[in-house]
């Protein structure tokens, strides 16, 4: 996502405004808080946002078991303990929990894959909400679906709660690579393109014993979100990247990890288990605030990964039992 992006030039009224926000997080670090005391961490290093959850995705990932929202009483705590944004978790596909969310006061909220899904066919449709929605991505097709259905950011999803960055710069690359080749493709490459997207909302029909294609999703029918998907590729093919901020998420660890994924383009990084299951979560969040601010300087990213204690833990993705990045559709 090196391209600068305008967002004035194709945007008005809501959608504005929610993309306007998310821009405003670009070039920062938002980093998960479980209570207002690591709220106040994560705002005292430079955070440009917290996210406010009751367990990091490591403690998720070790403890299993459904993972939902956050408990209201404690989102409520840190929105009155910090002046930064506060966003918060809401299942795939719960629009209940994200109307809780809304109603709470939150400034973002993140339909999660973190967070068990509570729809296994399709997401929230964040176009009827008046709140920002940030949603996770493995490629293209997945970061379009979401823009169709009203995400306001995108991050790259990563594999969150594991301190393992190979998933990130995976998913990265392969945005990347995936807009490049789009934007030399012809006429008849871009309308199988369109066609590849729009499978991800037939995932109805694969269940059905009935040999028939759903023509209506709650995005509205094939035929609008056909020329939905058309108009975001045709953006993102003018712009050369996706037409909403991009972050980074899933496995950053480290100074340096959160230097590399911002290398490879990224608008910005979230990094949840890393700081707060380090050794000294204070000076690991500094260290991460200042190695993305200046990851195009070898010295200064080298000064940060002096700063730090010992990282967290890290996992190997192919010894994992649930991956959370293959959920989502």
């Amino acid at each position: 996502m090196s391209k600068k992006l305008d967002i004035t030039q194709f945007l008005h009224g809501t959608e504005l405004l929610k993309r306007g926000f998310a821009k405003m997080q670009e070039g920062g670090v938002i980093m998960d808080v479980v209570n207002a005391d690591q709220a106040h961490v994560a705002e005292e290093s430079g955070a440009v946002a917290v996210m406010a959850l009751e367990r990091v995705p490591a403690d998720i990932r070790a403890n299993g078991g459904v993972a939902r929202m956050s408990h209201p009483d404690m989102i409520k705590e840190i929105i009155e303990t910090t002046s930064i944004p506060v966003m918060a978790k809401a299942r795939i596909g719960h629009e209940g929990e994200a109307r809780v969310l809304e109603t709470l006061g939150v400034d973002m909220i993140d339909e999660s894959e973190v967070l068990t899904p509570a729809d296994p066919f399709f997401h929230i449709d964040k176009n009827q909400f008046d709140v920002p929605f940030v949603c996770g991505c493995t490629n293209l097709p997945e970061a379009v679906r979401r823009i169709v259905e009203g995400a306001a950011m995108i991050r790259t999803k990563g594999e969150a709660g594991t301190g393992n960055i190979v998933s990130a710069i995976q998913h990265a690359r392969l945005v990347k690579n995936e807009i490049e080749a789009l934007s030399i493709a012809n006429k008849s490459e871009i309308e199988l393109a369109v066609d590849k997207i729009l499978e991800g909302y037939q995932k109805l029909k694969e269940k059905s014993e009935f040999a028939i294609t759903p023509k209506n999703t709650p995005f509205g029918n094939l035929d609008y979100l056909h020329n939905e998907v058309s108009n975001i590729l045709n953006e993102v093919i003018s712009k050369k990247r996706l037409p909403v901020v991009t972050f980074s998420a899933g496995g950053i660890a480290t100074p340096a990890d959160a230097a590399l994924l911002m290398q490879h383009g990224m608008d910005g990084v979230f990094v949840g288990s890393g700081i707060f299951k380090s050794a000294n979560p204070e000076i690991m969040a500094e260290a991460i605030v200042l190695a993305t601010h200046h990851y195009d300087d070898a010295g200064i990213v080298a000064k940060a990964s002096s700063m730090m204690g010992d990282a967290m833990p890290g996992l190997e993705i192919e010894n994992l039992k649930t991956k959370y990045q293959d959920r989502g559709y």
